[in-house]
């Protein structure tokens, strides 16, 4: 045992105009912790490997494209296995727990784990908490051992069970206390990660020896900092097969409309990214890009105009693209506080492919409509390979962080780094789509749609000026 003499450089230090968004570490409240050396030293897998460790110092610029007179901007710690550790691999006792909704990724990174520690630290004990948040105090647990997760990653979902909600902050710390638990390992979205703070900030009161690390998960890429989130690659990609059956059946009818609805609550990325990989899409409709159905330059307009161009047409649409537009006539779901976020959205994808037929009707044109949902599919898949190896990767990550003793963090790429990202700025608000940026203004050039801005709204704002 080694005495521990490391500094920790405190949070929001200036360094030669650069910002250090430091994340806590358990020596921050509790004085005099023992520090190991990291067993990955006598690790013969790693023993080939040239500076493994980080350094202390190691960091990682938020943004990398600076005039040249500028502040830098922020910085975060790099993720990575430290020469000292501290917690004794035979006194670790850690816990994984899933929240909120599937994506794909969700057993590749338990399986990561579980094996990173045992294989990397020879931690052998780590306990499942089977059904989200809840399940730390209704005793739902699963204990997790390399041969039991060893082929969990070739299925979809998660063998620990998920849900929404459950959330009782003083109940989860009172479980992780009276079970002796000492990492704890959360994966989840943006609500997910919001809670783990909270637990965070309650264990830190108690001056319990706990990391608390998150993980994010979120099919829709809205977790913001971060370069992207788990599953986001394989949904994309599997998006394609939906919108290339879209394109198969608009093109062999007359007048063929195929109409795709994708995930993406709040932010539109899958919607995107998935339009400019396809090449087929004709019009990709997001929440970020407010649009109008009736009128000159609507929606519908356009719709006319592309069917009398080439025949057919695919619409993208993202499932919160245009809900200020539907008529709400159920609110019950709005005050029940474990709904699903998947109550709270109008199925616009329906009513878009209703308003499209009955405006053809209308003007006594026939078209061949055909509506493709393919959301929980989507969700529901394995990670492909891409997904897989950055699964394993911030896994890892999380579990060198907590072994060094930091904690009350969420871990996750930054400039293609993994880094050691604060919970309060995770939780500031969520990701979205910049509709002034180039990446929606390639999309806008490959599909070639219009803006769709009201000329009611130019009007109101001509006024106002």
């Amino acid at each position: 045992m080694v005495d521990s003499s490391t500094s920790h450089v405190e949070a929001n230090t200036h360094v030669s105009d650069f910002l250090l968004e430091d994340v806590p570490h358990l020596s921050d409240y509790i004085p005099d912790l023992p520090t190991y050396p990291d067993p990955l030293q006598d690790n013969p897998s790693y023993s080939v490997v040239k500076q493994y460790y980080v350094h202390p110092d190691d960091t990682v610029a938020q943004q990398i494209v600076v005039h040249k007179n500028s502040p830098r901007g922020t910085l975060f710690r790099r993720a990575g296995p430290a020469q000292k550790v501290y917690f004794d691999s035979e006194e670790v006792y850690a816990c994984v727990v899933t929240c909120g909704g599937l994506c794909p990724g969700l057993n590749t990174v338990i399986r990561e784990l579980v094996c990173g520690l045992y294989h990397m630290y020879g931690v052998q004990k780590v306990l499942g908490i089977g059904g989200g948040y809840r399940g730390f105090y209704s005793r739902n647990t699963i204990p997790l051992t390399p041969k039991i997760v060893n082929d969990i990653h070739k299925r979809g979902g998660t063998v620990l069970g998920t849900s929404y909600g459950g959330h009782d902050t003083s109940k989860i710390v009172d479980s992780i206390q009276d079970r002796g638990i000492n990492q704890v390992y959360i994966l989840g979205g943006f609500g997910t990660q919001n809670e783990a703070a909270m637990i965070f900030e309650e264990i830190r009161r108690r001056d319990l020896k706990v990391a608390v690390v998150g993980i994010p998960k979120t099919i829709d890429n809205d977790i913001p900092v971060i370069d992207k989130s788990i599953g986001f690659d394989t949904a994309v990609e599997e998006a394609q097969r939906a919108i290339n059956s879209a394109h198969v059946e608009a093109e062999s009818a007359e007048n063929g409309i195929g109409v795709v609805k994708l995930m993406g609550r709040c932010s539109g990325f899958i919607a995107m990214y998935a339009t400019l990989a396809s090449r087929d899409v004709d019009c990709c409709l997001i929440p970020e890009s407010p649009f109008y159905l009736e009128g000159p330059g609507g929606l519908l307009e356009f719709i006319e105009k592309r069917l009398r161009e080439q025949g057919h047409m695919v619409i993208v649409i993202a499932e919160g693209a245009g809900q200020e537009l539907i008529p709400r006539n159920d609110t019950s779901n709005k005050n029940k506080p474990d709904a699903s976020p998947d109550d709270l959205v109008q199925d616009v994808g329906l009513w878009l492919s209703q308003k499209i037929k009955d405006h053809f009707e209308r003007s006594k044109k026939i078209i061949n409509l055909k509506y493709i949902d393919p959301t929980y599919m989507i969700r529901a898949i394995p990670s492909n390979a891409s997904d897989n190896v950055f699964c394993t990767l911030l896994a890892q990550s999380a579990v060198h962080g907590a072994m060094a003793g930091y904690t009350g963090f969420t871990v996750g790429p930054v400039n293609g780094r993994n880094c050691y990202i604060p919970f309060h700025l995770i939780n500031e608000g969520q990701k979205r789509v910049v509709i002034t940026d180039r990446m929606w203004a390639r999309l806008l050039s490959s599909t070639h749609q219009p803006s769709f801005v009201n000329p009611q709204h130019i009007t109101e704002e001509a006024k106002v000026e």
